[in-house]
């Protein structure tokens, strides 16, 4: 089976736990909130849309109500969607 990318390693944002812009930025919820691997993820690696004070775009973004619009136009987004089908886990 094949290994699935988190969100940090497909956006490459450098906020996970160890990560070159923690000291800058500090670790993002996605890398730390424990989601029990949701969509096969670490953490909430494959769940960050889900989870309040993610980074896009350079800003921290909000609740789930307020960005899920912004998300669903997200490349990760749509590659977890696509790998996960019908067993896509949209919260945890």
């Amino acid at each position: 089976m094949t290994r699935k990318l988190n969100c940090w390693e497909f956006k490459k944002c450098g906020r996970e736990p160890g990560g070159p812009k923690v000291k800058e930025l500090g670790a993002c919820l996605a890398a730390s909130t424990f989601a029990k691997g949701a969509n096969g993820g670490t953490n909430g690696g494959r769940l960050c849309w889900a989870l309040s004070g993610t980074l896009c775009g350079g800003k921290v973004q909000g609740t789930f109500a307020q960005k899920i619009v912004n998300c669903m136009e997200c490349g990760f987004y749509k590659l977890v969607r696509q790998e996960e089908g019908a067993g896509l886990v949209l919260l945890h």
